[in-house]
């Protein structure tokens, strides 16, 4: 076999490939096979025809086309190999020359990972916000957590924000009946913001037994981005008591015997929060720099596979109806037009952000061990709320271990390229983020990049699904 690589662009190649026919022999072996199986011949058990019966019965065309289908991908991995091509997506095949019994010849146009040039990676420099902790932030925390001991008493009263209601919903959309909008029994916060627009506003004011009815914009269904007559009937409401802030409370709902020390650990955990938020800003604000200031060539097939892959997620819940998008891009005050400019920015970006990344990942020779692999698959599993040997097996099948991989070994030499910047805050001090990046002799996987994800997607360059099996 001969090949040759022409490039047709910094993201594109054609490769030129030539088969001879006598390396052909064990495709053409496999093709009488499979076919023998399918073809009834009077005198000769399934599968037991020789070639030149077959032949004669059914003609040379459908061996060739079974053969030709069969290397045609085979001689292109070959060729891919031989070349050191890296390729991106898949390649869009032409056969060129086919002349039996001699020889074989097609073309494979496909997108290739771009040459990138570098910048020095040592030496760079970010602001990030300071870590100040308010005793209104610590209020609000020890509030939360008296939410979770609080109980909710009956009241005879109208409802007001924040009270929990029982509430029974119907719509309607032009007299016809919204059937997944029904419900009855519904528990909901007044002002939690979980349902339809104009809700709160309707059953703030209503008491036990009083039905209210508004507009609003459904925006997911049948008919959503279309105007709904909404009704909603107030069963019941309670309001919830929240238990005193003192030393009491801080031995039942912590280790604590004081409410001071609970508010001081608190003010303690919020600190370490805003630690590990420092060290997401600062490996943005570095990523994002070095975007702006490298050249990324982007191919531009897996530009489009990776608008495709977003764009099918975005009307995924609407029945992939573009005209239902429309609508409820309407009810937001967009338009299509702009929503498809910024689905193209974000795949852009995404796109050279993972190609950026590959590439500093091979500078530095950037490897991924088993346990990081690992820690990352339990993460993800634990996500879409499955077991880690469920989202492995349903990596194998969608063909994502590798994506996974990738994705490690890309977080892991941002980390790289952060745990040597200078990072300070705005007060001008300097940030020690070893604790959440690592140092150069650590082997674990960085903790930020594990806990908040690169600009990169859920899928590899390559536009397959996330092992979720979600789309």
């Amino acid at each position: 076999m001969k090949s040759t690589v022409e490039q047709l662009s910094p993201t594109r190649v054609k490769i030129n490939v030539e088969v001879p026919f006598d390396e052909l022999k064990p495709n053409f072996d496999r093709a009488y096979r499979k076919i023998a199986q399918q073809v009834r011949i009077p005198g000769f058990r399934p599968g037991k025809a020789p070639a030149r019966v077959l032949e004669s019965r059914i003609g040379r065309a459908p061996v060739l086309d079974e053969v030709v289908n069969e290397a045609i991908p085979a001689k292109y991995l070959e060729a891919v190999r031989a070349g050191e091509v890296r390729t991106l997506g898949q390649p869009d095949f032409e056969v060129t020359k086919l002349e039996d019994r001699e020889v074989l010849e097609f073309t494979a146009e496909v997108d290739i990972r771009p040459e990138i040039a570098l910048p020095e990676l040592e030496g760079l420099a970010v602001s990030v916000d300071d870590v100040e902790v308010t005793d209104e932030e610590v209020a609000a925390e020890l509030d939360q957590l008296r939410a979770r001991f609080g109980t909710l008493t009956g009241v005879e009263r109208p409802a007001e924000n924040g009270d929990f209601v029982s509430i029974d919903l119907a719509a309607t959309v032009d007299g016809e009946e919204v059937e997944e909008a029904a419900t009855t029994g519904l528990s909901y916060e007044i002002g939690s913001g979980q349902l339809v627009d104009g809700i709160d506003e309707a059953i703030v004011g209503a008491n036990a037994g009083e039905t209210k009815t508004f507009g609003t914009k459904l925006v997911a269904g049948q008919f959503a981005g279309r105007e709904a007559d909404v009704s909603v009937t107030v069963q019941s409401i309670k309001q919830r008591e929240l238990p005193e802030p003192d030393d009491e409370f801080a031995q039942l709902a912590s280790e604590f015997d004081t409410i001071d020390e609970l508010k001081a650990d608190l003010r303690e955990r919020l600190a370490k929060t805003k630690k590990v938020q420092q060290g997401v800003q600062a490996r943005d604000k570095i990523l994002d720099e070095l975007l702006e200031t490298v050249e990324v060539p982007l191919p531009e097939k897996v530009v489009e596979a990776e608008v495709e892959s977003r764009k099918h997620d975005a009307i995924h819940d609407l029945d992939h109806s573009e005209e239902a998008l429309a609508k409820v891009l309407e009810s937001q005050g967009r338009t299509l037009e702009e929503f498809n400019t910024e689905l193209q920015a974000e795949a852009e970006k995404a796109v050279r952000t993972q190609l950026l990344l590959d590439t500093i990942a091979d500078k530095e020779e950037t490897s991924v061990n088993d346990a990081e692999l690992t820690e990352r698959i339990i993460y993800q599993a634990q996500r879409f709320g499955i077991s880690p040997d469920e989202y492995v097996q349903r990596a194998q099948q969608s063909g994502q271990l590798s994506a996974i991989y990738a994705d490690v070994r890309r977080g892991k030499a941002l980390a790289s390229v952060v745990r040597r910047a200078k990072v300070t805050d705005a007060s001008g001090t300097e940030i020690d983020l070893e604790e959440l990046f690592g140092n150069d002799e650590a082997d674990e996987a960085p903790a930020v990049v594990d806990a908040a994800e690169t600009e990169a997607p859920e899928t590899d360059v390559t536009g397959q699904a996330d092992a979720s099996g979600e789309k």
